[in-house]
């Protein structure tokens, strides 16, 4: 009787600790993780990617489930799923920060929308960046190349006691400066261009004091910046593959992966 009990007990930990990991991953991933998928969503699909990964998985450890042990294991586990996820998230927000710049450096802050992954209010401009690069996420595969990693991290970091190390967590506070930077690099060039037309329309008040620069300068700002924010969008692929690339470099160095220079696995 005791051993058919510590056989059915192997074999609910053979799929629980990896479904405890997946399963973090896709509640807090872009695009699966938003309020607008339903949670039996992800939770059908965190059943089906773990019961399609397990036998090939490593063997889990030998460790009581119902124990002190086995909950310091799944706290690890989570914590190791939702940094994946939370990556992705870093991704996101970069593209949200820099629409969100663009936005009240254009006037065209004012107009907000309700956020559909957040479900806060942010700017029109935000979200149309945030939609267009949830698109690019999804063709380029980010959500199979994160599967494939999250795979991945059961050989590099097994699941046992031992989790995510001190220095994968300065790694992730490191690069949400990254992304602050990354956002402000992004807008630059609509920050000099509406500095450019500010310092014009500053000219032509010294110029001419009767001018009313309220009455035209705010419709010729916005359409500025409708034309600046058209030209912004020409270079949002390749700064889309900088910060991805980046992105993947993190969760490599924080997995412990073997990766290739431009963050994929071997």
């Amino acid at each position: 009787m005791n051993i058919l009990l510590d056989t059915i007990m192997g074999g609910i930990a053979g799929y629980m600790w990896p479904l405890t990991r997946i399963s973090s991953m896709f509640m807090v991933m872009a695009v699966f993780g938003a309020n607008t998928t339903p949670s039996r969503v992800r939770l059908l699909l965190s059943l089906t990617v773990t019961a399609a990964v397990v036998p090939v998985l490593p063997p889990m450890p030998d460790i009581e489930l119902f124990s002190l042990s086995a909950v310091f294991v799944t706290f690890q586990q989570i914590i190791i799923g939702v940094s994946m996820g939370f990556s992705t998230l870093l991704l996101m927000q970069t593209f949200v920060l820099t629409g969100q710049i663009i936005g009240m450096q254009t006037s065209l802050g004012f107009a907000s929308m309700i956020d559909p992954g957040s479900g806060q209010q942010t700017p029109v401009v935000a979200n149309f960046f945030l939609l267009l690069t949830t698109m690019i996420f999804l063709a380029v595969d980010g959500h199979l190349i994160l599967i494939k990693m999250v795979v991945a991290s059961f050989d590099s970091i097994p699941v046992s006691m031992e989790g995510l190390s001190l220095a994968s967590y300065r790694m992730f506070t490191e690069f949400v400066g990254y992304m602050f930077g990354a956002a402000l690099t992004m807008s630059l060039s609509a920050i000099v261009a509406l500095l450019t037309i500010n310092l014009s329309f500053g000219v032509m008040t010294r110029a001419s004091p009767q001018l009313n620069i309220f009455a035209i300068g705010f419709p010729v700002t916005m359409v500025s910046g409708l034309f600046i924010l058209w030209l912004t969008l020409t270079p949002i692929m390749a700064h889309f593959d900088e910060v991805w690339r980046e992105v993947q470099i993190l969760l490599c160095n924080v997995l412990e992966l073997q990766c290739t220079l431009d963050g994929g696995l071997n």
